[in-house]
């Protein structure tokens, strides 16, 4: 499947988890092996992936929608004749000053960025296991709600 992947059970549901090890713009590839050889139709398939438009160390469930950019998303739509597949967005937020989009998204993390970052893996897991046991509606209203102040 052009990646690493291994099956495991979240929340009692048999879920295959998939590392795709080609190129990110080359995801889809990866992506819709899997899903062709275990016939996993496009709403079954979640996509955790970086996320400039929202808030770094923030995430949120969406469910469909296009690529925004993304040039994995982008690879995964077309190789999957699909957007309806939902996704745990890591939030990164925007490049400082006039820094390159890309430059940014490909550069290491500071150290202040990696010490926050066990907590932001912590809450994507957490988002995964909401969509897992409650479908993605109800994950959203979980997950993407504003926290208590």
């Amino acid at each position: 499947y052009h990646g690493l992947m291994a099956r495991t059970t979240v929340k009692g549901h048999t879920v295959w988890l998939l590392e795709p090890q080609t190129f990110m713009n080359l995801s889809g590839k990866s992506v819709s092996a899997l899903a062709r050889f275990f016939k996993i139709q496009p709403q079954e398939i979640l996509v955790a992936h970086d996320e400039l438009d929202i808030p770094a160390e923030d995430v949120r469930i969406k469910s469909g929608g296009g690529h925004g950019g993304h040039n994995g998303l982008r690879d995964i739509i077309a190789a999957s004749g699909s957007n309806e597949f939902a996704r745990v967005r890591i939030g990164i937020g925007r490049p400082p000053g006039r820094m390159d989009t890309a430059d940014f998204v490909l550069k290491d993390f500071s150290s202040a960025e990696r010490k926050g970052l066990p907590v932001t893996l912590e809450l994507a897991a957490d988002a995964v296991e909401a969509v897992v046991e409650l479908g993605v509606a109800l994950a959203q209203t979980r997950v993407n709600a504003p926290a208590a102040e």
